[in-house]
């Protein structure tokens, strides 16, 4: 089948890719020159696990191309995926702007039957407005579908080649039997492809990303409970994860959820729901509560240090979001480096894939280590960030060695309190005893 995909960020090149790999001609389109030439060169830009093998295979087979040309892309393509930004407007809502201006051209563009398929995570009501646009100028026959993703990054590549589900909204049969064949090699294993109405598939996806958010914010919640009670979060958390209404998964504490998705679609569905003068109580307090966990490791510090960071120096391990992406985006440990330099403290960071991302955002305001180790040099204290798997086992013995003082605190629980007392550490975590 041939496909245009509008759009190469994160979404759109990830979609393309596996699109290719199995066996579409597909050609991705974007505005950006330097960035189309980039990967016309095969340079992937961003970093997801196993994608750069996809990327390049598909491209020397053929299957997988790139272009500024929108105009010929439409024309060979049977289905056309809309993967474009849909940044928070200032109310929080999400700014519809890139997706409509296309959608017009569209409608100059196409000359036989289309699929137009919404990728893009957008509010209810949204397939309606890109119909109505492209209906404008359109002079041939067009369906409009919602197909949210549901990519997790650093697993974004397994998650659309072994999707747990599809979810299409679509209401015209044309569209769905040429969706479902499409579709049809990533559910083999009998996972279903979920077809639905336009609405319901748009807000399925603001739902989920919702109650993941909820349910980490609920454990961070708790963690913060259990130090003032004296309990051990690690031993709540595995006692209500084995209930199996509740499942073990986003149960873990640490400082806040980041990324590109959650903190944008909680706040865009929080908006959503006042546009139809719903009180979304409940998203207003996941938004707050997470908003303040990004930087519940600052009192602590602060504490530790009778309030004065004034010339203080600290090793921060991990800058992206989460592990196995470069995505800085709403990252906690961004946040945690404003307050630290706010309060006259200097960090030197280290991360596997992030550090290029944070230099355009930051310059030369931090300064940046080639190795976990380096960044330890005369450290005060290090800070944990990101729950990298290389920061899982280090060297303990060349960790105490190289910072002034044998002292941790640990953003993401990384480490048995038995060990790290065993090692002699001062160490702080979330929700579990402090090791003074």
């Amino acid at each position: 089948m041939n496909i245009a995909i509008i759009g190469t960020g994160y979404v759109g090149l990830v979609t393309g890719t596996c699109l290719a790999e199995t066996g579409n001609t597909v050609t991705c389109v974007d505005i950006n020159a330097e960035k189309v030439r980039k990967m016309q060169d095969g340079v992937v830009p961003i970093y997801e696990p196993h994608l750069d093998t996809l990327f390049h295979r598909n491209i020397k087979a053929g299957r997988l191309s790139f272009t500024t040309d929108i105009k010929e892309s439409v024309h060979k393509a049977r289905v056309i995926f809309l993967a474009l930004p849909t940044p928070p407007g200032e109310d929080g809502s999400a700014d519809l702007s890139y997706i409509l201006s296309v959608a017009h051209e569209l409608g100059h563009l196409i000359q036989d039957y289309k699929v137009i398929v919404d990728k893009s995570t957008v509010p209810v009501g949204t397939a309606e407005k890109v119909h109505a646009a492209i209906a404008q100028n359109a002079k041939a026959e067009f369906s409009v579908v919602s197909n949210p993703e549901f990519l997790r990054e650093g697993f974004a590549v397994d998650d659309f080649l072994k999707p747990d589900r599809v979810v299409v909204g679509c209401s015209s049969e044309k569209a769905k039997k040429i969706i479902e064949e499409l579709y049809r090699p990533y559910v083999r294993s009998g996972n279903p492809i979920l077809f639905m109405d336009e609405k319901s598939a748009e807000l399925t996806k603001y739902a989920a990303n919702a109650f993941l958010a909820t349910k980490i914010t609920f454990m961070n919640e708790i963690a913060n409970l259990c130090e003032k009670l004296g309990a051990d979060v690690d031993m709540v958390r595995t006692g209500i994860g084995s209930d199996e209404r509740i499942g073990k998964r986003f149960l873990f504490p640490g400082i806040g959820y980041g990324g590109s998705c959650f903190p944008k679609d909680v706040q865009a569905l929080s908006q959503s729901a006042s546009q139809v003068n719903y009180d979304f109580k409940l998203l207003d307090s996941v938004m707050a509560v997470n908003e303040k966990q990004k930087t519940i490791l600052i009192p602590k510090i602060k504490q530790h240090f009778n309030g004065d960071l004034k010339g203080k120096h600290f090793a921060l391990w991990g800058l992206s979001f989460k592990p196995d992406t470069d995505d800085i985006r709403e990252a906690p440990a961004l946040y945690m480096i404003e307050e630290l330099l706010s309060a006259g403290a200097s960090v030197t960071a280290y991360d596997p894939e992030a550090m290029e991302n944070v230099k355009k955002q930051l310059g030369s305001m931090i300064r940046y280590a080639e190795d976990q180790y380096q960044a330890l040099k005369g450290a005060d204290a290090l800070l944990i960030a990101t729950e990298w798997s290389l920061f899982r086992t280090p060297d303990f013995e060349k960790v105490s060695g190289l910072l002034k003082t044998k002292l941790i605190f640990d953003g993401r629980n990384l480490y048995p309190l038995d060990q790290i007392r065993e090692l002699g550490f001062r160490y702080y975590s979330i929700g579990r005893e402090s090791i003074r």
